[in-house]
C-alpha cells in the first residue's frame, strides 16, 4: 500500500486553494461553444467540473426509470405496460431530438433573443476537444439532453391510460425537438428573459412548468377516462396497480434530483464551487422531506387518513419547488419553500377533479402548479432577482407553452386522433395497443 505523505497533502490543498475556475452561475452559464482564453481554467478543475456533468446526468438519466415505476405504480394494472414503453420511447426520442436540433435551438446564437440556430449539434472530434470551456462540451450536451427528456415524462403521466401511443410520441418529437428548447433559450441559452434578470437556477418554471403546461393543454383535448367523473359530479376513484411502485419511483426521483439540482452548479473546480453543490444537496434534500411531511399532516387533518399518494406527491413537490433557488436559501427557508409545495399538492389534486381534469398520477399539481410557486418565490433568498421580473417570466412561458402545444395537440388530434376507443379503454391499454401485459396472470 502506498503511504502519501502529510507534507504532500497539505501543499496539494495549499495549491488548490490558489487556483481559480470557474464562477458558479447555475444554469446560466454559457453554452459550450463559447470559447475562453486557453488554459484559463486549471485541467484538473476542467476535470471536476466535467465529471459533475457526467455525474449529474447519469443521476438525472436515472429519473426516467423514476417516472416510470411512478407511473406504473399509479396507473392500473391493465395499463402498467403501456406506461413503461412510453417512458423507453420518450426517453429515446428525447435524445435523437435534442441532437437533431434541440441543443442549438437552445443555446447557439440566442444573443439576447428568442431562439438559437437550427441543426444538428456539432461534436468535436475524438480528442479535439481541448476543454476550453472550462468542461468537456459531451459533458455539457448529455447533462442538457436530460433535463429535456425530463420535460416529456411529465407529460406522459398526466395522459395516462386512454391516449394512444403514436399521437403521444408524435407530441413527444415536438416538445423536445422545440418547444422545450425555444424556451429553455430564453433563460439558459441568455435569451430575453435572462438579459431581464429573470431567475430559475435549475428549472422550476423552465423544465417542469412547461412539461405540465404541455400536459394540460393535452388532457384539455383528450377528456377524462371513462367512469371517472359522475354526472352529478362525484369523482370516483380509480387507484393504481402498484404502491410500491410508486414508493421506489419516488424515492428514484428524489435520489436524481441531487444530479438534477446539485450538477446545475456547472462547476465544481474550487472549494466554493464543491460547497455550494453540498449547499444545494442539503437544501434539496430537506425541501422534499418538508413536502413529505407536510402533505401527511395536512391529509390527516382534511380527510381524517393519511393518502400515501399525496405524501409520494408532497415529496416530489418539495423538490420541485426547490429547483428554481436551491443555493440560495438557509435551511430553513428550504424547509418553508418544500413544505408550502406540499400543502398545494393537497388541495390542487381535488381542485382538478371539480374542474373534471382528470390528471392520473397528479403531474399537474406538482410539476406546473408547484414549478410556478418555486419560481415566485425565488426573490425571498436571492436578492437579485424580482417579484416582478419571476412574474413576467412565469406568464411567458405558460402563455407560450400552454398555446403552442394546444395548437400541436389539435393537430395531432385531427391528423391522426388521440384517444383509444371505449373498449379499448375498458380492456386497457396494454392488450389494446401493444399486445403485451404487465400482469397477464392477475388482471
Amino acid at each position: 500500500m502506498t503511504i502519501i505523505k502529510p507534507t504532500k497533502l497539505i501543499g496539494a490543498a495549499v495549491l488548490a486553494s490558489l487556483l481559480l475556475a470557474l464562477p458558479a452561475l447555475g444554469q446560466d452559464a454559457a453554452p459550450a461553444e463559447e470559447v475562453v482564453e486557453e488554459m484559463a481554467t486549471p485541467e484538473w478543475a476542467v476535470i471536476f467540473n466535467t465529471l459533475l456533468f457526467l455525474i449529474g446526468g447519469f443521476l438525472v438519466m436515472w429519473m426516467a426509470a423514476g417516472f416510470a415505476m411512478l407511473e406504473a405504480g399509479l396507473v392500473r394494472s391493465k395499463n402498467v405496460s403501456m406506461q413503461c414503453l412510453k417512458n423507453i420511447a420518450l426517453y429515446s426520442i428525447a435524445g435523437i431530438m435534442f441532437w437533431i436540433t434541440g441543443y442549438n435551438l437552445m443555446y447557439s446564437g440566442v444573443d439576447g433573443g428568442f431562439i438559437g440556430s437550427f441543426g444538428p449539434y456539432p461534436f468535436p472530434e475524438r480528442g479535439a476537444d481541448t476543454g476550453e470551456a472550462g468542461y468537456s462540451v459531451a459533458s455539457d450536451w448529455f447533462f442538457q439532453m436530460v433535463f429535456c427528456a425530463t420535460t416529456a415524462s411529465i407529460v406522459s403521466g398526466t395522459l395516462a391510460e386512454r391516449i394512444r401511443i403514436w399521437p403521444f410520441l408524435a407530441f413527444t418529437v415536438v416538445l423536445t425537438g422545440f418547444i422545450y428548447p425555444i424556451a429553455g433559450s430564453w433563460q439558459w441559452g441568455g435569451g430575453w428573459l435572462s438579459q431581464m434578470g429573470f431567475s430559475d437556477f435549475a428549472g422550476s418554471t423552465l423544465v417542469h412548468s412547461v412539461g405540465g403546461w404541455a400536459a394540460l393543454a393535452g388532457v384539455l383535448l383528450l377528456g377524462a377516462r371513462k367512469g371517472k367523473y359522475g354526472a352529478d359530479g362525484t369523482v370516483h376513484a380509480m387507484p393504481g396497480s402498484s404502491v410500491p411502485l410508486a414508493t421506489l419511483g419516488m424515492f428514484i426521483l428524489w435520489l436524481g434530483w441531487f444530479g438534477f439540482n446539485g450538477a446545475s452548479q456547472l462547476a465544481m473546480g474550487t472549494i466554493a464551487d464543491a460547497g455550494d453543490v453540498s449547499r444545494i444537496f442539503a437544501n434539496t434534500n430537506m425541501a422534499a422531506a418538508a413536502g413529505a411531511v407536510a402533505a401527511l399532516i395536512v391529509t390527516q387533518l382534511v380527510y381524517k387518513k393519511i393518502d400515501v399518494t399525496m405524501v409520494i406527491n408532497g415529496a416530489l413537490a418539495g423538490l420541485v419547488s426547490i429547483t428554481a433557488e436551491p443555493l440560495a436559501p438557509s435551511m430553513f427557508v428550504a424547509l418553508i419553500v418544500g413544505g408550502v409545495g406540499g400543502v398545494i399538492v393537497v388541495f390542487v389534486v381535488p381542485l382538478l377533479d371539480r374542474f373534471k381534469i382528470d390528471d392520473v398520477v397528479g403531474a399537474i399539481p406538482v410539476h406546473l402548479v408547484c414549478g410556478i410557486w418555486g419560481t415566485l418565490i425565488v426573490p425571498l433568498s436571492n436578492s437579485g432577482t424580482s417579484y416582478g421580473t419571476q412574474i413576467i417570466g412565469i406568464l411567458a412561458y405558460g402563455a407560450f407553452t400552454f398555446v403552442v402545444s394546444l395548437v400541436v395537440w389539435f393537430v395531432i388530434k385531427l391528423v391522426m386522433g388521440l384517444r383509444v376507443s371505449d373498449e379499448e379503454e375498458s380492456i386497457g391499454l396494454d392488450k389494446a395497443e401493444i399486445g403485451v401485459e404487465a400482469y397477464p396472470e392477475f388482471v
